[in-house]
This record gives C-alpha cells, sequence and structure tokens, in this order.
C-alpha cells in the first residue's frame, strides 16, 4: 500500500513540474524552435526555455549583456503589477523569474504592458539554416522617432516606468555565431523593426516624424553555439541578414496588428495620416466652426468620417504628408513645398468640385491649416442641409 502511495505522489510532482512549476501555474506550449527548445506561455509571460547551452546577447537590466550560462529567457506583461518604478523594476524581474521557477540570474527577461496572447512567432528556413522571431508589440502609445525631445536625463529621476507601447523582440538564430556579429544581427534586427513601422506608417507621438520604434522597446538575441552551421555575417548582404529582416518585419506587423490593430487597413484613413501633425477631429471640428459657425459636433463627426476612408481623399492627403515630410528632410525647400502642394491642393478640391484653400507660406504649420481647410470644404459639401 505504501509504494502505491509513494508512486502516486511521485506522479503528481512529475505533473506539477511539468504542467505547474513551482507554483501551481499552467504552462502552455506555443511553439517549438529548430533548435529543439520549446516556447510556452506561463501566467503572463512567454519563455523560451533552453535544453542546451545556448548565447544570448539582451537588452535587458536582469542579466543583460552577452552571457553563455542562462536557462531561458521570459517576455511578461507587467500590466498587473503595482507600485513598480524605475527603483524597483530589476527586483520585479528576479521574482518574475522566480515564479517562472528560476533563479534570477539564470535567466533574461522583458517586460511590457502588451498582452502574451497576442504574440507573433515567424520562422523562415533556408538549406539548414532556421531564424525565428518571437515578437509582442504596440506603437500607437509610445511611438517615438529616434532623436525626438527626451522625457528625461536621470533614469532614476523617471515617473513612470512603462507607457502604453513596446516592441519586445526574442531573435533566435539556429547557427554558432561569434560574438560581434550577435551584435550586428541585433543591429540588423533594429533595422527590420523599423522598416516594418516605415512601412505602416506609424507616427511618433512626440513629433512629427514617422516612429522608428516605441521609447521602450527591448531585444534579445539568442543563438546556438553547438551548431554544425558557423556564420560570420549578420548583416543585409548575407543570407542570414535576409532572414532575420524578413521575419522580424513580418513578426512585429502580426504582434501590432493583434495588439491595437494597426494595419494597412486601419491606416487608409485622412485622419491617421494627418494624426502625427496635430490633426484630429477636434481641430477640424474647430476649424469648420471658424469658417461656417456652430454646428452640432456629433453631426459634423459623423460626416467626417463618411470620407475619412475616401480613395481620393486619402491618396491626396498622403502626397501631401509626404511633401511635408520632405520639406522637414531638407529634400525640398519652402518655394517647392508651396509650389507642390498648391498644385495637390487644387486637384484634390477639384476631384470634390470645392473652392481650394492656397498657402502663400513656406513653412509647416499653414501648409497643414491649408490641407485641414480643404477636408472641411469637403465635409462641408457632404453634409446634408
Amino acid at each position: 500500500m505504501k509504494s502505491y502511495l509513494r508512486l502516486g505522489l511521485l506522479l503528481v510532482v512529475i505533473l506539477c513540474y511539468s504542467f505547474v512549476p513551482c507554483f501551481g501555474s499552467e504552462r502552455v506550449n506555443l511553439y517549438t524552435l529548430s533548435t529543439g527548445d520549446t516556447v510556452y506561455r506561463q501566467d503572463t509571460s512567454i519563455v523560451v526555455a533552453f535544453n542546451k547551452p545556448r548565447d544570448v546577447l539582451s537588452t535587458s537590466l536582469l542579466n543583460g549583456g552577452y552571457s553563455s550560462n542562462l536557462k531561458a529567457v521570459f517576455n511578461h506583461d507587467m500590466k498587473g503589477a503595482t507600485d513598480v518604478d524605475a527603483a524597483t523594476y530589476l527586483d520585479y524581474l528576479g521574482s518574475v523569474a522566480g515564479t517562472l521557477g528560476f533563479k534570477p540570474g539564470q535567466v533574461t527577461g522583458m517586460g511590457t504592458a502588451a498582452s502574451m496572447t497576442n504574440v507573433a512567432i515567424q520562422a523562415e528556413s533556408y538549406q539548414n539554416l532556421t531564424v525565428t522571431a518571437i515578437v509582442t508589440g504596440g506603437v500607437e502609445g509610445n511611438g517615438g522617432r529616434a532623436g525626438d525631445p527626451a522625457d528625461y536625463f536621470n533614469p532614476g529621476k523617471k515617473t513612470t516606468l512603462h507607457k502604453p507601447g513596446t516592441i519586445n523582440i526574442m531573435l533566435v538564430i539556429d547557427a554558432d555565431i561569434p560574438q560581434g556579429k550577435v551584435a550586428r544581427a541585433l543591429v540588423t534586427c533594429t533595422e527590420a523593426k523599423t522598416a516594418a513601422l516605415q512601412e505602416l506608417l506609424a507616427g511618433s507621438r512626440y513629433s512629427t516624424g514617422l516612429a522608428t520604434g516605441s521609447g521602450t522597446d527591448q531585444t534579445i538575441v539568442i543563438t546556438n553555439p553547438g551548431s554544425s552551421l558557423y556564420l560570420e555575417d549578420t548583416g543585409k548582404h548575407s543570407k542570414l541578414g535576409e532572414l532575420i529582416g524578413r521575419t522580424v518585419k513580418q513578426a512585429v506587423k502580426e504582434a501590432l496588428l493583434r495588439q491595437t490593430g494597426l494595419s494597412p487597413a486601419r491606416q487608409h484613413s485622412v485622419l491617421r495620416r494627418l494624426n502625427r501633425f496635430g490633426v484630429t477631429e477636434e481641430t477640424l471640428y474647430q476649424h469648420y466652426q471658424q469658417e461656417y459657425g456652430l454646428i452640432d459636433k456629433q453631426r459634423f463627426v459623423t460626416a467626417l468620417r463618411q470620407v475619412d476612408k475616401d480613395p481620393d481623399l486619402v491618396t491626396g492627403t498622403s502626397l501631401y504628408v509626404h511633401l511635408l515630410d520632405q520639406f522637414q528632410w531638407q529634400l525640398l525647400n519652402g518655394a517647392e513645398l508651396t509650389r507642390t502642394g498648391n498644385d495637390i491642393l487644387r486637384l484634390t478640391a477639384g476631384k470634390y468640385q470645392v473652392l481650394s484653400p492656397l498657402t502663400a507660406a513656406d513653412e509647416l504649420e499653414p501648409s497643414v491649416r491649408a490641407w485641414s481647410g480643404l477636408v472641411v470644404r469637403i465635409v462641408a459639401d457632404r453634409m446634408p442641409r
């Protein structure tokens, strides 16, 4: 009888270790990597657990930098965390490691406000090489462009740790790569992330520019030192660099779609193309009242939304906005901005048979106001009398 009892207890321990490690939470397997390592979700974390030694380059505060002795890496949804700031963030990551069944010194991990259920996993192979990108992300609340005005100088003075946003990437390369080239892989990965944002025309929340990332993005690159495949080039000219670019771009776009609905279809919008220049439903409503007098706001907004995705107006807005970008990048001068901007204004106004507002100022703000005026006139013309 005792032997049966011991056997039963042993089976319970094995099951708990396999499915409910350390503290009773269920483990959901998501993916098996080409390395044989398992990607799984446990509570509000996604874990890549290593079954053999891996080389890791991490941007995390928790065991960041280059390591060869880690047992796993994780990405963690912090939305439920309370009383966590810059001073306690590292301790918090260590406590997360413990709840996942690891000692803090055995892992590196990232925090985010994105949901782990919205993870995107993309893999690409060429001959005996496989690259896998595991991404969660949001950019619409925290997107920024490199060089935008900063929030703080001393990280210890940060008042809040996370703003809505953060693109976290775990990049797994099933090949043996020298340390310096792992760092170069991080560069290629970052370029791919930015390319995804450019292709979505994701705007910065801190300037009129296009976002190059969020202000809190993190990345972990994992390579396989036990692989028979040894590669020394992770840049864009190499096949490995190509696979990094393709997997990361695809996974970033999918993660943003899953998390916030950001997609080409959603960006096909006059308001979304103009938003980074400060143009919103409210500013257009105020503009309408200045030109046409008082009107019920809901009536105006309803009419605005009816033209917001009109193909000709979205196309004209896109051309005009790119003109504004090139002016800011000093690829076009003020006179070229005014002349060509007025041409686009006249052409688009003609399609909608409204009088075209024109601008004589070789500056950004009057140009934005001129296009806002055109949108308002089109809305007014479409509005039921």
